[in-house]
C-alpha cells in the first residue's frame, strides 16, 4: 500500500465504501463505469493498492476508501512475458496448478490465489486442453475464497 494512503486511511478512517464503481476485465483491465482506465499512473496506483478483505471481496484502497471491484471472472489475470507469468498489476505470479474450465478458459492457481489466463495466451495451452484438470466456472469463487461482485 503507497505512504500516502496509509496515511489518508489513519486521518479519515471512517469513510463509506464505493461499490459498482470499478470492475476488473478478462483480459485485466480496469474499467470505471464500464469505461476502460487508460491512464498509466492511475492503473499502477490501483495496482499498488489492490487487495481482498477477510470476507474475499477485492478492493482498491483510494486513499481512506475502499472502492470494492466487480470481477468478471477472478482476482488476476495473468499473462505470460517471455516464460514468467505476470499479473495485470504487473507482479510475478508463481503459478502451483493449472486448470480448465468448462467454458475452455485457463485458470492458474498461485500463492495469492487464483488467476484467469488472458485469452491471448491460451495457445501456450491448446495441446493439453483436456488434459487439464477441470473445474466448473461456478465452483471457482467458492473454491477460492473471492467474492465476484461485492456488495454492501
Amino acid at each position: 500500500m503507497d505512504e500516502i494512503v496509509a496515511r489518508s486511511l489513519a486521518k479519515w478512517p471512517n469513510v463509506p465504501a464505493v461499490y459498482g464503481w470499478l470492475e476488473l476485465d478478462r483480459r485485466g483491465n480496469w474499467l470505471i463505469k464500464g469505461e476502460r482506465i487508460g491512464n498509466q499512473a492511475l492503473r499502477e496506483f490501483i495496482g499498488r493498492n489492490y487487495e481482498a478483505d477477510d470476507r474475499g471481496r477485492w478492493f482498491f484502497q483510494n486513499g481512506p476508501q475502499r472502492v470494492y471491484v466487480r470481477l468478471a471472472y477472478t482476482p488476476f489475470v495473468v499473462h505470460y512475458d517471455e516464460e514468467r507469468l505476470v499479473d495485470h498489476c504487473g507482479r510475478p505470479f508463481p503459478s502451483s496448478r493449472v486448470f480448465q474450465d468448462d467454458e475452455g478458459s485457463v485458470l492458474i492457481a498461485g500463492e495469492r490465489g487464483i488467476a484467469l489466463l488472458d485469452d491471448r495466451d491460451l495457445a501456450r495451452f491448446a495441446e493439453e486442453g483436456d488434459s487439464l484438470p477441470h473445474i466448473a466456472r461456478t465452483d471457482v469463487a467458492p473454491r477460492f475464497g473471492f467474492v465476484p461482485d461485492p456488495v454492501p
